[in-house]
């Protein structure tokens, strides 16, 4: 009797101890869950409707994954699986999402080769091959040198026998996106090289006063099919044009901006808007940066409904660091607002990821890619005591040869943290994909972690306004606006319609 009390006891001290332990373990994974983006949202009656049906539809792909790892779409090349991601449910709900702002993104690489070729048929273009191609709007061939001869592109397709051959080569100008991408891209260098030839080919033709006009009315209108109310364009400003040759100053680009932001709000009112960010080139010297810096402060003045701040943009690995231009940067910080660029690397302990200590050490609102912040600890939590934004696009990183499986991606440390992150979509059309739904789907499935849902999908869209340029009272009306539409999005849902 005894040996059988000494047993049972046993038996319940086990059965404590398991109990124990188990309800820590939850308690620990309930607690870390709460530190992530959106952990410590409450969804609604409705909302959770709406988590259910869309990690239904997750949790399908990532234990498909999980158990297929050869399959999962996320440890390979983005170009090998980009075609695929129209037909997952997790995709078309996030895009029928409303998702707030996209606030990094580069004016000429936003719309895709599509939209570009659509261009190519205008009249007035000409075209001069040699090692690139050469596209430029005029009432007469272009007095600039080129190995070959200018030609009307019209002329060519009037005489080339094989329109579709001769639109299927001159596409190829206006996409990074290739078959065997690991042979085509096997480092940075190929990558940045392709993805900078693409600016030096598309630039001219963009540059035509009349089609950027239009070219920046259509990119907010791609925005806003894709349920984003505001942006923010990074710009280097270029000279545009008219068919004589006359050339306009920087400011007369930034006021087209704003003519086609006025257009747009008015024919979409449910639309927010958008500012520009001046975001010239970072290789340069210091005297080339002083006059940038007089540039963005012209800006302010001119344009202040529209200019939001400054950057400075181009490979991070090849331009010169931001210490470089300190006492410039330095002097106009209390008079321009700062968006840098900064730690878009795989190096630790170079000027390229030192890049971050200056970013931040001179006031930036939001940081750029901050792709090596991870490995900054006290960078990290200057970002949480700052409330500085990060500025995060995955496609890009992978793309332009930083990571290839996302898993892999700094943004899984930046959700497990709670940092302020901003996800966008930095030259989507280079490289084919939507305005930015394919990146909120990349980031969701492949990057974050298997448990993390609509909370932390809403925490981002939220993010995308806290942390934007708007001034305080348009901030708030942006918010509420944005309430509205999540609100109407939820309302309307319906899991069987995906």
């Amino acid at each position: 009797m005894l040996s059988l009390i000494l047993h049972l006891s046993l038996i319940l001290c086990v059965y404590c101890d398991l109990s124990e332990y188990k309800s820590k373990r939850d308690k620990l994974i309930q607690d870390e869950y709460r530190l992530t983006l959106g952990g410590n949202i409450n969804l609604t009656e409705k909302e959770t409707i709406v988590n259910n049906c869309i990690m239904k539809y997750k949790f399908l792909e990532v234990d498909y994954g999980f158990t297929n790892p050869k399959y999962f779409n996320f440890s390979h090349h983005y170009f090998s699986y980009k075609e695929k991601i129209r037909y997952s449910k997790v995709y078309q709900i996030i895009k029928d999402m409303p998702k707030g702002a996209a606030l990094h993104v580069h004016d000429m690489g936003i719309l895709g080769p599509d939209y570009l070729m659509n261009i190519t048929y205008m009249d007035n273009l000409y075209v001069c091959f040699d090692r690139n191609v050469n596209l430029k709007f005029s009432n007469k061939p272009p007095n600039i040198p080129c190995d070959g001869e200018w030609q009307l592109v019209s002329k060519i397709r009037d005489t080339c026998g094989n329109i579709t051959k001769f639109d299927a080569k001159l596409r190829k100008h206006f996409s990074l996106v290739v078959e065997n991408p690991d042979i085509v891209y096997p480092s940075i260098t190929e990558s940045w090289n392709t993805f900078m030839n693409y600016f030096v080919t598309v630039a001219p033709m963009l540059t035509y006063r009349p089609i950027w006009e239009q070219y920046f009315y259509d990119v907010l209108y791609k925005f806003r099919e894709n349920n984003i109310m505001y942006v923010e364009v990074r710009s280097i400003l270029p000279k545009l044009y008219e068919l004589d040759g006359t050339e306009y100053d920087p400011l007369i680009t930034a006021k087209a901006y704003r003519k086609a932001i006025t257009r747009f709000t008015k024919d979409y009112p449910d639309f927010v808007g958008a500012k520009l960010i001046y975001a010239p080139s970072r290789q340069v010297d210091n005297v080339t940066v002083e006059e940038y810096l007089k540039l963005a402060k012209i800006l302010k003045k001119d344009v202040p409904e529209i200019f939001a701040g400054f950057d400075l943009v181009g490979q991070e690995d090849l331009g010169s660091p931001l210490i470089e231009f300190l006492p410039q940067l330095v002097a106009a910080r209390d008079e321009i607002n700062y968006f840098f660029h900064a730690g878009e690397t795989d190096w630790y302990g170079t000027s390229t990821d030192d890049n971050l200590f200056d970013a931040i050490l001179l006031g930036a609102k939001r940081l750029g890619h901050a792709y090596a912040l991870p490995k900054h600890p006290l960078l990290m939590k200057e970002v949480i005591n700052n409330d500085i934004g990060l500025e995060v696009n995955v496609i890009s990183n992978t793309v332009l040869s930083l990571v290839r499986d996302v898993r892999n991606h700094p943004l899984n440390i930046f959700l497990a943290h709670g940092l302020p992150v901003v996800l966008s979509s930095d030259d989507p059309g280079a490289w084919e994909a939507d305005p930015i739904s394919e990146d909120y789907y990349v980031a969701f499935v492949g990057v974050a972690s298997r448990v993390s849902d609509l909370r932390m999908l809403k925490a981002l869209a939220m993010n995308s306004l806290k942390y934007s340029a708007l001034d305080g009272n348009n901030k708030a009306n942006a918010i509420k606006k944005f309430t509205v539409s999540w609100n109407d999005f939820v309302e309307k849902f319906n899991c069987a319609s995906y």
